[in-house]
């Protein structure tokens, strides 16, 4: 019997949201449905089925996805700016990764329409201002942090009594240490930063953390285990991130606990294609995956905090060409104003 790809549970996601998916509209704040309107395009929806699961053994190979080409690196500098519990995109900027540029301008860009629109400038022109700019500018330090962001929930909790809570160091120092217990479990929802319930300070444009939750497990023959919840999951261009994020985290962590690498086990909650993405997901779903790269990382690192670029590299990555879609610039805070 021919053993199946696992990278075909991806597809078959893919496939089960066009086929029994449900459309939806989106929440897209006024400054955005003007970005579409103004060029002349319909508002983009969302086709999503809910509460999925897909699986990987990491023993099979790095789960990098083969049928569209990655942005590896992409992946990699974004998770080492999450295990600082860094929240300024700076970091992200000078290493020429925009994920996240977009969350940042936009902040910026409805401060200068409503207080100084003489101020204002596009998000190219903002980016370059970051990077020009020394990460202790206080332009630097203002606009290029979005406040609520995993790496922050992760490493820098905000308590209640002003202590910051170093979640993932407690996760890592119990696994050393007592490493079947049942309680590894990271948090990124909280609902200080989100949306109505956001203290006043914490009020954001960042949507609510779609990867809300993971936890650790240890199992038979000291094998380390990761699970994701996803509360919502962007199919075609997050997912494939998602994937590999948390596969390298999962690796990462089996390194400096002396354990070995078992299964990232991914669960989503709503998961579906946007509209303006059918087309590439059509198309991606044509091609045949390759065999799974390898994963290779530095064995002399010992500590989760040491990690650096030079310390990751991804061996024998053969893929399909990539597959351009435009990311599609959902959420923000919109403030309500009381009825008199």
């Amino acid at each position: 019997m021919k053993k199946i790809h696992p990278e075909s549970q991806y597809l078959n996601l893919l496939k089960d949201i066009f086929k029994n998916g449900s459309d939806k509209p989106l929440f897209l704040t006024p400054e955005v449905q003007k970005q579409y309107k103004d060029k002349g395009e319909e508002l983009p929806y969302i086709r999503s089925v809910f509460g999925r699961q897909i699986r990987f053994d990491m023993s099979e190979g790095f789960p990098l996805l083969t049928t569209k080409k990655v942005f590896w690196r992409g992946i990699a500098v974004e998770l080492l700016w999450f295990l600082f519990g860094d929240s300024n995109i700076k970091y992200l900027v000078d290493n020429n990764v925009h994920i996240w540029d977009e969350w940042a301008w936009k902040k910026y860009h409805k401060w200068a329409l409503n207080n100084d629109p003489k101020k204002d400038m596009s998000q190219d022109e903002f980016i370059a201002k970051l990077k020009s700019m020394s990460a202790t500018s206080t332009f630097v330090k203002k606009w290029g942090d979005l406040t609520t962001i995993y790496g922050r929930m992760w490493r820098r909790w905000p308590a209640s009594d002003g202590r910051e809570i170093d979640q993932l160091g407690w996760v890592i120092k119990g696994l050393k240490e007592d490493p079947y217990r049942k309680s590894y479990v990271v948090s990124a929802w909280n609902p200080d930063f989100i949306y109505d319930m956001a203290s006043e300070g914490n009020k954001n444009e960042v949507p609510p953390f779609c990867h809300t939750t993971f936890q650790f497990a240890v199992t038979e023959d000291n094998k380390l285990n990761l699970g994701l919840y996803q509360r919502s999951a962007d199919s075609f261009l997050g997912v494939p991130f998602n994937i590999a994020s948390y596969a390298l985290l999962l690796e990462m962590a089996a390194q400096i606990t002396g354990l070995k690498p078992g299964e990232f086990v991914h669960t989503f909650g709503d998961v579906h294609i946007y509209s303006n993405h059918f087309k590439q997901a059509r198309e991606q779903l044509k091609r045949k995956p390759y065999p799974f790269p390898k994963l290779k990382l530095n064995p002399k690192i010992k500590n989760i905090d040491k990690f650096s670029m030079e310390d990751i590299k991804l061996v024998n990555y053969k893929s399909h060409p990539r597959i351009q879609a435009d990311i599609v610039n959902v959420g923000g805070y919109v403030e309500k104003k009381n009825k008199k």
